[in-house]
């Protein structure tokens, strides 16, 4: 199962996620978020992009629905 860190306060992405079969847990800015597949995240920066080592989605200018399909092609892709 794929795992999917989305950070606070997105909870709407995160049960959206769950319901399609994601494994989807929230995190603080701060927290360790090592071991997950994918992140959703507030916004991208050139300065915090080696905090993950794994692919992100930017939650900046996207929808609840457009956060699910960036999500979506990611999982694929690894697939």
């Amino acid at each position: 199962m794929i795992k999917i860190a989305v950070e606070q306060p997105y909870e709407d992405v995160m049960t959206a996620l769950q319901a399609k079969g994601y494994e989807a847990k929230m995190f603080n800015t701060d927290e360790d978020v090592k071991g997950y597949d994918i992140g959703v995240v507030r916004a991208i920066n050139e300065g915090n992009t080696h905090e993950f080592d794994f692919p992100v989605v930017s939650m900046r200018g996207m929808s609840l629905e457009d956060a699910v399909d960036a999500v979506d092609q990611k999982a694929r892709l690894m697939q």
